[in-house]
């Protein structure tokens, strides 16, 4: 081998060395179950080679357990992740103690709705992964056996009970709905009249409007259009759905999970969430997750352009197409994909739709968390229970949130 050869040889030996040396390890961490496929195809196939480019090497621990308990805890700890899935509900656990770096690049292109959910004291704290919203699932077949037709888009609460009513009284073994307490899903009757969950003054107040759809969905029991899940063995709308226990569902596009594994011949459609006949609007939650990265990260800057990649446009259709969440990117909107007439590319754009569609909320509850829901579920519940009327269920509840947000 002659000196030149070796001296090429050694040049280029070093020059690897370097590169290597210059790549950052990135940990990232998210939940387990089906979120491992999406994560490690990303990693793996769709941005391989932007990471390489990147030198950006990638330690992915997807954790099973109690996912906010173990961010919660690293933060405190100092074992956190670079890179780290944030739930809107939780959010303010990690934002409010300045344990999140500000996001340093343009979001426009995010729906914003969704940058707006992740925004804590005017910084972008997390970069909007996914999303979903609720929608009105039925399965076509019970409305044709009971002779009524199809719900649709331009629904009223009144007008889907009457047609509820129908189907039961023409099928009197099959439910319209399984009332559930749960203010997850009573929300969109809520949110439809008008009805803020916090006031100017960051108070809950239970008026007229929040009487008026408290009484509706309790009420759809004594109407006949609906059921008590938990009289039907069922915990969520969708149970009942895919059981043939009911004709309709309130419920995201996780429901197409629900209907492949319990329910895959299922003749089911879907359509946007009914309008409050006086406020002429629908109601609906935002829930999201986001990427944040870790304030005391040691590889900010590469945590933040991961993070970039993954919520990417490449990254988005990706997991689009694979049916697994829907996009937080507002352009993925107008795909081709989206526009087809398959059920399941049809439900992705009816929840996506529910972004926009009406009173839109985050499913987020400020300091108070999960607790702040707790007065509304025990109202709904000792209505169905029968141990309280409305106007004594919500005086109770309103009682309850004076106590909460007394300081």
């Amino acid at each position: 081998m002659t000196n030149s050869l070796k001296l090429l040889l050694a040049g280029a030996s070093a020059l690897a060395m370097t590169a290597a040396a210059q790549a950052e390890t990135v940990r990232i961490a998210g939940w387990g179950g089906a979120e491992v496929a999406i994560v490690n195809g990303l990693l793996t196939d769709v941005l391989a080679e932007d990471l390489k480019a990147a030198d950006i090497q990638v330690t992915y621990e997807p954790v099973d357990g109690d996912f906010s308990q173990f961010i919660i805890n690293g933060l405190s700890a100092g074992t956190a992740p670079d890179l780290f899935y944030t739930d809107i509900f939780w959010s303010r656990s990690v934002f409010a103690p300045g344990q999140a770096d500000p996001v340093p690049g343009d979001t426009s292109a995010f729906a914003p709705n969704l940058v707006e959910a992740f925004t804590y004291d005017g910084k972008v704290l997390a970069l909007p992964k996914d999303f979903n919203t609720l929608a009105l699932f039925y399965n076509k077949d019970i409305f044709d056996d009971a002779g009524v037709e199809y719900p649709t888009d331009s629904e009223t609460w009144t007008s889907l009970q009457d047609k509820l009513v129908a189907v039961h009284t023409a099928l009197p073994d099959v439910q319209g709905f399984c009332v559930v307490p749960d203010y997850a899903r009573f929300a969109t009757f809520a949110l439809s009249t008008g009805w803020e969950p916090f006031n100017a003054e960051g108070k809950t107040v239970l008026d007229d409007n929040f009487k008026r759809a408290f009484a509706q969905y309790t009420g759809m029991i004594d109407a006949g259009a609906a059921v008590a899940a938990a009289d039907t063995g069922q915990g969520w709308t969708g149970g009942c759905l895919v059981n043939e226990i009911s004709a309709v569902a309130i419920e995201g596009a996780w429901m197409l999970g629900g209907i492949k594994d319990s329910a895959p011949n299922m003749n089911y459609g879907v359509t946007r969430l009914p309008k409050d006949e006086t406020s002429g609007q629908s109601g609906n939650l935002i829930f999201t997750v986001g990427w944040a990265v870790n304030a005391n990260s040691a590889v900010k800057d590469s945590a933040h352009k991961l993070a970039e990649l993954l919520t990417s446009e490449k990254a988005q259709q990706w997991v689009l197409e694979q049916g697994l969440a829907l996009p937080s990117r507002s352009s993925l909107a107008e795909t081709d994909w989206m526009k087809g007439d398959a059920p399941e590319q049809i439900t992705n754009r009816t929840v996506f739709a529910g972004l926009e569609d009406g009173n839109v909320e985050p499913f987020f509850f400020g300091d108070l968390g999960g607790a702040w829901m707790e007065p509304i579920n025990t109202a709904i519940n000792s209505v169905i229970l029968g141990e309280a009327d409305v106007d004594t269920a919500i005086a109770t509840a309103q009682a309850r949130f004076d106590e909460l947000q007394a300081n």
